[in-house]
Parts: structure tokens; sequence; C-alpha cells
């Protein structure tokens, strides 16, 4: 696949002084599939250990479950898939889909409000196996309501809770630590790109919520085999900061503090940062100690809410993001193109015979006659109807080519997913890795393309 980048607002490389880096399934690639099933089987344990029943420890993992970009509904125990309306558009009770009828009986007229503390959002590839377990619970509980198992909200904020644990206590990370080829991938291609960058004085730096030493133990294993023109990670990046509490650090005014590298202690830092690497810290500092402006930094990540969303939003940095998702979504367009032009053929068809039938009617309303009788009236609906049963064949065919439960992870039946529309309006660029952003020249013009109104075309 070509190393491509989408554009959504136009970005001149090489006004850009600063280059910034999430580690995490930014600079740093993870089997997701791998990490997230350990995730599932830690949480599982930890649920287990506050009292779940100890049958939850079968339940096996499905990646294909979930897809970035959905929302969990705690109070009905629902997983939602919504448009970029707010409109929900396809939904799940545990591993059980709610039909169309169940669905708006259910909801109603509601849009989902995500500042509403009822939902939460599955928006980072950490999320998956969280809202895979969440299902999987749910459904536990309908079946068997003899293990009394809490409410959805209990449930869900139970589960969440297990999952910050398993992250910050160190559960997970110690298993990455003893099998870093399992989790990590290497990619050289990465390496070579920024030591590229590097030369065209691009001041690089990371900018990461993982501590100094897993930060270092990455940076280790995945960097510094495949450096050619510089003897270690420290050297490439001109900043590494740590454990950097974001979206906090876009935010907040917290001072930085200095780390030793040799043994990861810290030091108060006081007066300007220089190279090196630190802990916390936050943008306003970062900006004025180093007399640039938002615009001078583009920076890259993969949390929609917590590297970009609230970095466009508080610091108006320039912003990139890495869809891993991208990639296979973008082969399975192509395989379901075929299916789109057989449905473009038979809406054009149908289009014409739909707008007689509503002139016909409308004329027949207006003049007191019954509908009923005219028989070509009768003829259009029923050929209209005839391609809408083989349009809708058309894009069940067409749906099964992406994820079996909830289809593409961009669009939400002819709309695109409110994840879509938040990447569209808060990334300036995005691409499926970072070696796609790499591999074009530091002195690119990525130029975003004319978008018509729907008045347009």
């Amino acid at each position: 696949m070509e190393a491509k980048v989408y554009v959504n607002r136009t970005l001149n490389l090489r006004k850009i002084q600063l280059l910034g880096f999430d580690m995490d399934h930014t600079l740093i690639r993870y089997d997701s599939s791998a990490f997230e099933e350990t995730t599932h089987e830690v949480v599982i344990e930890k649920l287990v250990a506050k009292g779940y029943p100890k049958s939850i420890l079968s339940l096996p993992f499905d990646y294909d479950m979930a897809i970035r970009g959905l929302v969990i509904d705690k109070l009905k125990g629902n997983l939602l898939k919504v448009s970029r309306h707010s409109a929900i558009r396809a939904s799940y009770h545990g591993i059980k889909p709610i039909d169309f009828a169940t669905q708006k009986k259910m909801y109603s007229s509601t849009y989902i409000d995500l500042r509403d503390s009822r939902y939460s959002s599955v928006d980072t590839a950490f999320s998956i196996s969280t809202a895979n377990l969440f299902m999987q619970l749910v459904d536990l509980k309908e079946r068997e309501p003899s293990l009394q198992l809490p409410d959805f909200s209990t449930m869900a904020v139970d589960l969440m809770n297990a999952v910050d644990q398993a992250h910050r206590d160190g559960s997970l990370k110690s298993l990455v630590r003893k099998n870093l080829q399992k989790y990590v991938i290497k990619d050289e291609a990465v390496v070579a790109g920024l030591e590229r960058y590097k030369k065209h004085e691009k001041r690089l730096f990371v900018l990461t919520n993982s501590d100094f030493h897993y930060t270092k133990l990455l940076l280790d294993y995945a960097i510094n085999p495949f450096l050619k023109e510089h003897k270690d990670w420290s050297e490439l990046f001109e900043f590494v900061i740590t454990a950097a509490q974001k979206p906090r650090f876009f935010m907040d005014n917290q001072k930085f503090l200095k780390v030793n590298p040799l043994d990861g202690s810290m030091t108060n830092h006081d007066g300007k940062i220089e190279p090196g690497i630190y802990q916390g810290g936050s943008a306003s500092i970062f900006t004025k100690d180093l007399g640039v402006d938002g615009d001078d930094i583009l920076y890259i990540g993969d949390h929609i809410y917590g590297d970009i969303l609230r970095l466009k939003k508080d610091c108006n940095w320039r912003t990139a993001m890495v869809l891993e998702d991208l990639e296979d979504e973008i082969k399975k367009y192509r395989a379901a193109a075929p299916i789109q032009k057989e449905i473009d053929q038979l809406m054009v068809k149908k289009e014409p015979l739909e707008a007689e039938s509503v002139a016909l009617v409308s004329a027949r309303i207006e003049a007191g006659g019954k509908i009923a009788k005219d028989e070509r009236i009768q003829t259009l609906q029923n050929q209209v109807t005839e391609y809408d049963r083989q349009i809708a064949e058309l894009i069940r065919r067409q749906q099964s080519v992406f994820n079996k439960y909830w289809g593409e992870v961009m669009r939400a039946g002819n709309e695109e997913s409110y994840f879509a529309y938040q990447v569209d309006r808060f990334a300036c660029i995005y691409m499926a890795k970072i070696r796609d952003l790499l591999a074009h020249s530091p002195r690119t013009y990525f130029r975003a393309p004319r978008r018509p109104m729907a008045h347009e075309l």
C-alpha cells in the first residue's frame, strides 16, 4: 500500500519547526490484536479479584466484536454506532443486535451527547477490549441472572476502573516487557524517516503518557537498532516528555520535572526547558520556553480526545492522526467497490421512477382523486419497491465485506460516523501509519482538496 496521507486542512511541512510524536500506537506500533487479547485476560482477572464470578474467566476474546468510534451506553447496557449528527445508526445489547424498531422505541429521538456521563467513547485501539468485555458481561447478565451480576452502569464503571488499573499498576506493561517481540512491531522505515527529517533541521520530540522506564524500554527496542546517524534515541529527539497526563498537558499549566536518564530519578526544574528528558509539564510552558507559535508545531497521535481534540481546541498546534484501522478499511473499500457500482447503477434507474411517482401522487391528491385507482402510480411504486429490495440486498453484501458486527469504521450508513466527523474536524492530516507521513519529504505541501457543498454538486 502506498504511503498515503489524507488532508483535511492544508499543511506546509516546510514551515513546521517541531514534530512531536505520541509513543504508544503512533511512534511505536503494537500488535493490537495480541495486546487487546492480553488486556481482556488481565482485566477479567481483576474483576474476579473484585468479586465477579470465576465463570467469566472463560469468556473468549473476539477482536472484531468492536471497532473504534463506538459509544457505550452504561445505563442500558448497549453499544452504539453513531453518525456525524449524533444519531444512532446501529446498536447491540450484549452480543445481540438490536433491530431498528426496538432501537427506535428504546431511544426515540435521542441524539447522543458524549458530554453526558451516561456515555463512554471507544476511541482508541486500547479501548477494543473494554467494549468487547462490556458486551460479553451484559450478555452473561441477561443469560444467567443467577450470577447476580451488578447493574449495567456498575459493570461499566467496574470494567473501566479495572482497565485503568491494569494500565496504571504495570500489570500490562510487565507482560509487554517480558515479551516485546509478541506485542511491539519494529519498523526500520520509521527510524530512517526520523533521521531524514532531522537532516532537514526539524526538531523532533516525544510526548507520551507512559512513564520514563517504559518509554526507554520501547525506544531502546524499536528505535536504537536501526539508527544510522545517531548513537541513541536521546540524540534523535531533542525533548522526551514522559508521564505527560494528556489531555491535561494541553489544558493546564503544570511544571516540568527533569528526569535523569541514568536511573529515572527526577528533580524540580526551574527556568526554561532545555533539550533532555522530562516528566509532566504543559504545552503553554513548552511553547513559551521554545519561543514558537502553535502553528510551528505538528503533533502526531492516535487518540482523538487525548491527542487531537483537546490539543486543537486549547493550543492550536497543527495535528496529525494515526488510524491503524485505515489500512484494512481501505483494502475493504476497494473490495466492495464493484458492489457500490451496482448500487449506484440501480439508484440511477430508481430515482427517475421515484420522481415520477411523487409527481403523479401529488397531482392526484391535489385533483381530489384516489391514488389506488391509478395504474401508472401502482406500477411505478412496484418498480421502486423492487429496486429497493435489490439495493438492500447489495448493501448487506457490501457491509459484509467490512466488520461483521459494525460495518465500516468511518461510515454509519450513508453518513460519516461520529468518529470520522471528529477526525475530519480536528486532525489536519491523517494516515494509517507514522511511516506514511515520514515517507514524504519534510518540505511537502499537503493541500486540502476543495470540498463541494451540497448545492454545488
